[in-house]
């Protein structure tokens, strides 16, 4: 891993640019860019303009929570602090909670093989199998219960939860799917046994020689088996193979950001999310 430190952040920041423009509708609105998807599935964020010259104020964050608030979307702001440091205080002035989140490049050399980190057989879904569906519901319901447990510690949420999670997917959020899948934009990992099902899941996406693993999640029953670590590696050594030359991924706290140690990512910088703070009772 040797990229110079500029030339690293302007292809982070350029990724981030274009991984929503072929889904969503890009508004302007100062120093901010608002993505809101056209269509069904995951709400976009708004970030810095790439061709700003100025860094967003606090009059562009309000008025970019104002339309997120009109469209009905998350009041959801994202960034690389090493590209825009002046909007952490701006954020924090506006009320919005930010979560700094270690941003890691992955080392290739670093990279162990998969099946050294886990006996749980992983495999990459496939848009062409008649399960394609299936997979896809079961990827979304680990993260789902996953993500509902923060962490890396055990607990008690596992298949049971997991299957009551499942939800019947909209045909047109699974066509997406599947034609990202196939023409190589995005790639999606399952862990799991015959007897258990899907234990852990991720996903990657990818813009030409970039790509980002996100959504890595294990059920927390079957947490400190090695699946989380084992699902980026099996992503990674498929992103790589597909052409990328940088792969990375946001850590979502320091605990979780040593799994990743162990697959051979290094911290470069921090990704901040900026969302309104829980309010209080």
């Amino acid at each position: 891993m040797d990229f110079p430190r500029k030339d690293l952040f302007d292809r982070l920041e350029r990724f981030y640019d274009a991984v929503p423009r072929d889904a969503a509708r890009a508004e302007e609105h100062g120093a901010l860019v608002l993505f809101a998807r056209e269509g069904a599935g995951w709400p976009f964020y708004a970030r810095p303009r790439l061709d700003a010259t100025t860094p967003p104020s606090l009059a562009d964050v309000a008025a970019v929570r104002e339309r997120q608030r009109e469209l009905g979307l998350p009041e959801a702001l994202e960034w690389v602090h090493e590209n825009t440091p002046d909007l952490l205080a701006v954020a924090r002035s506006a009320g919005l909670s930010v979560l700094e989140a270690p941003l890691m490049v992955l080392d290739p050399a670093a990279l162990p093989d998969p099946a050294t980190l886990t006996d749980v057989p992983l495999r990459m879904l496939d848009p062409a199998e008649p399960d394609f569906a299936a997979d896809v519901a079961a990827r979304r319901a680990v993260a789902a219960v996953g993500f509902s447990t923060a962490g890396t510690e055990r607990g008690e949420a596992g298949p049971a939860q997991r299957d009551a999670a499942v939800a019947e997917l909209d045909e047109a959020a699974l066509d997406e799917e599947r034609v990202r899948v196939a023409d190589g934009r995005r790639l999606s990992a399952l862990a799991g046994t015959p007897t258990e099902g899907a234990l852990a899941s991720g996903m990657a996406m990818r813009v030409g020689d970039v790509a980002e693993i996100a959504g890595v999640a294990t059920l927390p029953a079957a947490r400190r088996r090695g699946l989380g670590a084992a699902v980026t590696a099996a992503l990674a050594r498929e992103l790589l193979a597909a052409g990328a030359d940088l792969v990375f991924l946001a850590a979502g706290s320091e605990d979780i950001a040593r799994v990743y140690l162990r697959v051979g990512f290094r911290r470069v910088g921090t990704a901040c999310i900026a969302e309104p703070a829980p309010v209080t009772p």
